[in-house]
């Protein structure tokens, strides 16, 4: 298959997704969740709805258009994915087949519907997709690895696939910087990159850092219309646990009635708690940025150009590779 005939079969799937008729995305829904409770159809919805952003046919072409994708060897790349959302190696597929090259994917045992979905319909409307596709229980006879998985599984993964070329991610989180100038829409749509997906992908926003006169519960008021996350029983038991060892610990915490908001230093917050940390000028800010480089994936915020917008931080556009490794530049190389 020619490079353009990849990104036409990838065009079709998009296509095929916008068309997804609602008793099948009720039932594909119900199938996913029944395999992890926390994939809701909501968090299913906003995930192909991603996926449909990257199969744009304009944004593909500008997206391939920086690349030699007629690899004079195609390889094997084998894929471990993560599952701590639905389709989290959805990137990492469409970068290996639109690279000429074949992906052997490891799925995750959370998150085995919904990509095994979209490869059938993948093949059903290209079927020379089909030799270039496999999803084995085990992974052998492969040239190359990206896995992504957390900081102990990246351990493992250097041990088995380090002598293979290789991209191993490890946890990231996200942050947002404000600057107590926000309006109140901004703040709702920081809320968004807070609870989409319960907060479980790593582009979630687990820090907020704030000025020093900066009041916290502008953000409960802004986040109101969140309140129904409650209602998960899984995000529900994290809230009472973590609140409780608040309470137990007579740590002081802004409570919501739905999320926590406790002024922490650390970068990674737990389940249903947002760390903030208060900052005084624009150097400390940096330093502490800086920090926790290897543990940031985007910054959220409006002060500088390169910050992801409110709102914006699950909505990542093609060309913005995870842990900002260029994979197709590494399968680029390979060939």
């Amino acid at each position: 298959m020619t490079t353009d005939e990849r990104l036409e079969g990838l065009v079709k799937l998009g296509k095929f997704i916008d068309s997804l008729a609602d008793d099948e995305f009720s039932d594909l829904a119900l199938r996913v969740q029944n395999e992890n409770p926390w994939f809701t159809p909501g968090s299913v919805q906003t995930a192909l709805q991603g996926v449909r952003r990257y199969l744009d046919r304009d944004k593909l072409k500008q997206w391939t258009s920086a690349y030699n994708l007629n690899p004079a060897s195609a390889k094997t790349i084998a894929i471990v994915m993560a599952g701590n959302i639905p389709l989290a190696g959805v990137h990492d597929l469409l970068s290996v087949l639109i690279s000429g090259h074949a992906i052997m994917a490891k799925l995750s045992s959370k998150d085995s519907v919904l990509p095994k979905f979209l490869v059938e319909k993948l093949i059903s409307i290209e079927p020379r997709f089909e030799p270039l596709i496999s999803l084995p229980e085990r992974l052998k006879n492969f040239d190359a690895v990206i896995a992504t998985g957390s900081d102990n599984s990246a351990r493992y993964f250097n041990y088995y696939f380090g002598k293979y070329p290789h991209i191993i991610r490890q946890n990231r989180t996200s942050c947002a910087v404000l600057t107590g100038d926000e309006s109140p829409e901004d703040l709702m749509l920081l809320g968004r990159d807070v609870f989409t997906y319960f907060g479980l992908g790593c582009r979630n926003v687990s820090k907020i850092f704030i000025p020093p006169d900066f009041d916290p519960t502008r953000l409960i008021s802004a986040w109101d219309i969140y309140v129904d996350i409650i209602h998960h029983h899984k995000y529900r038991n994290n809230y009472d646990y973590q609140k409780s060892i608040l309470l137990v610990n007579k740590v002081p915490f802004y409570d919501s009635g739905f999320v926590i908001l406790q002024e922490n230093e650390r970068i990674v917050s737990p389940i249903s708690v947002v760390y903030l940390e208060r900052y005084t000028d624009q150097e400390e800010l940096s330093t502490r940025l800086e920090q926790f480089s290897g543990k940031i994936q985007c910054v959220v915020g409006r002060s500088k150009p390169d910050y992801v917008p409110f709102g914006q931080a699950q909505s990542p556009e093609v060309w913005d590779y995870a842990d900002r490794v260029d994979t197709v530049k590494f399968l680029e190389q390979l060939g």
